[in-house]
């Protein structure tokens, strides 16, 4: 079984921001496949649906974006996932343009608390990565804050097709593969909407 996380921080008034977007392609992901993620287990949101043509668990860890990985170690030991094969993560990423959307096998957290919780509860870095860009135009003075922060009503549309996209993608790595997938999204995106 392949094990799909969306990270994020549970919350109403955390579900509309940039932090959030790997939770609302989670949901996006699981209205694709007519399931609901309301299972409660290993401290976190599940559903099991097939994605991609593959039996997959969706999960929306809820320990808070800084201890993601408490939730997803447990999650992993629990299903015997063996996360270089069959973990997929969603985060929003600081570095990458509003809208980009980058897919990645491996590497470090880039600063990315989520990502720190999950490489120091894995003890691994060989997982994929579906980074949705997050960056506006200028600089944030204080990024916590900003990932943090609603996004306004204008961004609305570019956010959705963000989402869309970032589903597809997932949805390509399981039925074309890493490769192809990433040869299909990692390029720039089509829109330049950036506040």
């Amino acid at each position: 079984m392949k094990l799909i996380v969306g990270l994020g921080n549970p919350g109403i008034e955390y579900q509309f921001t940039p932090h959030n977007l790997g939770f609302l392609t989670i949901d996006r992901l699981a209205e694709r496949a007519q399931v609901e993620v309301k299972n409660r287990h290993c401290r976190a949101l599940t559903a099991r649906a097939v994605v991609g043509e593959q039996p997959v668990l969706l999960a929306k860890p809820e320990t808070y974006m800084n201890l993601s990985g408490q939730s997803v170690r447990e999650l992993v030991e629990e299903y015997d996932v063996r996360p270089e094969q069959d973990l997929v993560v969603i985060y929003d990423e600081l570095d990458l343009p509003f809208g980009a959307i980058r897919i990645r096998p491996r590497g470090g957290s880039a600063g990315h608390n989520g990502m720190e919780s999950l490489l120091g509860a894995l003890g691994t870095d060989e997982f994929m990565r579906v980074r949705l860009g997050i960056a506006p135009e200028q600089k944030p003075r204080d990024g916590a804050r900003f990932v943090t922060s609603q996004f306004r009503k204008k961004q609305y549309e570019a956010v959705d097709q963000m989402i869309d996209t970032a589903a597809d993608a997932v949805e390509a790595i399981l039925k074309e593969g890493a490769a192809a997938a990433m040869n299909r999204f990692n390029r720039k995106p089509e829109t330049d909407t950036h506040d």
